[in-house]
């Protein structure tokens, strides 16, 4: 329309010169100027009355779309969907490619409803990387869609752009599981001290998974399998604890544990030794080890308390 102005003036313009050329009378030159002035400020004016109501109207379209990007964003996290199909059409509408893995991130805000992940999705777009994200008072929430390859990169831009704590869950492939992801996400922020601006992946494992979805449960298990330990003073519960979850976490080796805790495999042996006595459950019986791994999950997930 801007074009359609433009060319009109100009021919418009043309044909005042083209008349005073053949008329050639004064009082006309002067009519031809007097016009000249209407005629461009008339076009000015179209032109900006034009400019701005094509900027009103994107910004309505844009309004509108981002209510409904975020209504959808919200019908994902809290599963208000038809199971399959309405989670597919979701994903569709959000321009989530549904023939990847998906992985759900959870920040806390920097301030209410102030995000903190600032150009996330700009900065995994730049990667390739299809992301959608919600923003609430308190949490700020994305759901990325990536392929195996590109796990790695969405940490990094991740880690890039946390100015607060964040939880990422682990990878999955329905978008009906998002409600329960976006939960696993939220444990694993919960577990980053406060104030600490940093990333932390949920553990993959199904008991720990088992654990974050039902807490109840969590407590009532730690309390009855880690209860002992759980009674001693502060610094001799966190040794016992932190020496079960390294044992735990390398493979049942006292060697390795000790590595990663700087201390000697004797003293990890020790200090197993007094979990065993505390608890009565031994590491060599297979379901007493299953319930001092389960328990240690729902410690290290804060349901102990």
């Amino acid at each position: 329309m801007l074009r359609c102005y433009r060319i009109a003036c100009a021919m418009l313009w043309d044909l005042f010169v083209e008349h005073a050329r053949h008329v050639a009378r004064p009082d006309f030159l002067d009519a031809l100027l007097s016009a000249s002035s209407t005629l461009w400020r008339l076009s000015d004016e179209h032109a900006l009355a034009l400019t701005e109501a094509y900027r009103s109207a994107t910004a309505e379209l844009l309004v509108a779309q981002q209510r409904r990007r975020s209504a959808l964003m919200e019908a994902l996290f809290t599963g208000q969907l038809v199971p399959e199909s309405g989670s597919w059409e979701v994903g569709r509408l959000l321009g989530l490619p549904l023939d990847t893995k998906l992985m759900v991130a959870a920040a806390e805000t920097a301030g209410l409803a102030e995000e903190s992940l600032v150009g996330v999705e700009r900065m995994l777009a730049a990667r390739g990387i299809v992301s959608a994200w919600h923003l609430t008072p308190a949490l700020q929430a994305g759901v990325i869609a990536l392929r195996d390859e590109q796990r790695d990169d969405v940490l990094g831009v991740l880690r890039a752009a946390a100015a607060s704590r964040t939880g990422v869950s682990p990878p999955y492939e329905s978008l009906a599981d998002t409600p329960r992801m976006l939960h696993l996400a939220r444990a694993a922020l919960a577990d980053l001290p406060v104030g600490r601006p940093d990333v932390r992946e949920f553990s993959t494992s199904p008991l720990a998974a088992l654990i974050a979805y039902d807490p109840d449960e969590g407590r009532r298990l730690a309390k009855e399998v880690l209860g002992p330990i759980l009674a001693l003073p502060a610094e001799d519960r966190v040794a016992l604890l932190q020496t079960l979850q390294a044992y735990v976490d390398h493979a049942g080796s006292a060697e390795s544990a000790g590595r990663a805790l700087h201390c000697h495999p004797n003293t990890i042996r020790y200090r197993l030794n007094r979990v065993r006595e505390l608890t009565g459950r031994s590491l060599s019986d297979p379901r007493s080890l299953a319930e001092l791994v389960t328990a240690t999950d729902a410690v290290r997930l804060g349901a102990e308390g």
